[in-house]
């Protein structure tokens, strides 16, 4: 499938694997880049070392493009630029923030920038800056969210900037990806449904989860804190929940949820623990290798956009 994200990168599939921190391992990115879309390093709260070790592990198992996601609000977010810079890593995604402080020096390197965007107002001002394309993400998605939902955030960012746009958040199956592309996206970013890859670092039990998830179980907490979270319904979720509630404050919800993720995500405790997952949970149902993933995908995308030609 050729769109303007596939020329632009070198790769076979316009699909970001979703840069998932603790889960975005070199593990899941090599197989996803070199099964022909593009892998993404999760850096999350991670130390520079870490990233590099995970770069260079990455490239020990392809040389197909891959990228690393920053979250700029991590406190080693300027080291890990440093790193991903030196390394000239094909794409970086960046979120929490504004890339332009870096943008110069990534630009030199050879990096192509994709900040993602909740909101259309965002996206008009990096796009002043010079970045080469958006993930507009909408509230379906896991972890950290913003308000509005992919089906009406993408085609307003489409039409507001003039550069290629993927959309993310309640894409799991083909159907995602032909109404992605009817919105205007030149491609999507997954994330749900490869933690549930053979090569994803997750914890069986956090893959199970997301298996047995059901339609309604993907909920947002943490709304009061200024970062609401979309998660799977369990005990630690009830616990939150009800503490923000009482009115307990935005400081002491932080410490409440603080080790949470990756206790559910590398551990495994997915009670006590913050399962991050998103609103298409209850569309995944089976655990397998990451490239049959972007198989089925595309190969389902293919179908649904012929038989909508046929019916028009």
């Amino acid at each position: 499938m050729v769109t303007d994200i596939t020329r632009m990168l070198g790769i076979d599939y316009p699909l970001f694997q979703g840069g998932m921190a603790w889960l975005g391992t070199h593990e899941l990115a090599s197989a996803v880049s070199e099964a022909g879309a593009l892998g993404i390093i999760g850096a999350g709260n991670a130390p520079p070392d870490w990233v590099q070790g995970q770069i260079d592990a990455l490239r020990e198992n392809t040389d197909k493009p891959f990228g690393v996601n920053i979250m700029l609000l991590s406190p080693f977010a300027g080291d890990v630029m440093d790193v991903v810079i030196k390394n000239k890593v094909p794409v970086v995604t960046t979120g929490a923030g504004n890339p332009g402080p870096w943008l110069e020096r990534l630009k030199d390197a050879g990096s192509k920038v994709f900040p993602v965007v909740a909101s259309v107002a965002l996206a008009r001002r990096l796009a002043r800056i010079g970045v080469d394309g958006f993930i507009a993400e909408g509230g379906e998605a896991g972890g950290h969210v913003g308000e509005q939902s992919t089906m009406a955030l993408v085609p307003q960012v489409v039409d507001a900037v003039d550069l290629p746009v993927l959309a993310a958040g309640g894409i799991a199956d083909g159907r995602g990806v032909a109404a992605a592309l009817a919105l205007g996206a030149q491609g999507v970013q997954v994330g749900t449904r490869f933690v549930c890859a053979e090569e994803c670092v997750a914890h069986e039990n956090y893959k199970e989860m997301i298996i047995k998830a059901k339609d309604r179980d993907a909920v947002v907490s943490g709304r009061s804190t200024g970062h609401p979270v979309r998660c799977l319904r369990n005990k630690f979720w009830r616990e939150f929940t009800n503490q923000e509630k009482a009115g307990v404050s935005p400081q002491e919800l932080e410490k409440l949820g603080a080790g949470k993720y990756h206790a559910a995500a590398i551990l495994g405790d997915v009670e006590a623990g913050s399962v991050l997952a998103g609103e298409v949970a209850g569309m995944v149902k089976r655990i397998e290798p990451a490239a049959d993933i972007i198989e089925d995908l595309f190969s389902d995308a293919r179908q649904r956009i012929s038989d909508l030609g046929g019916m028009l």
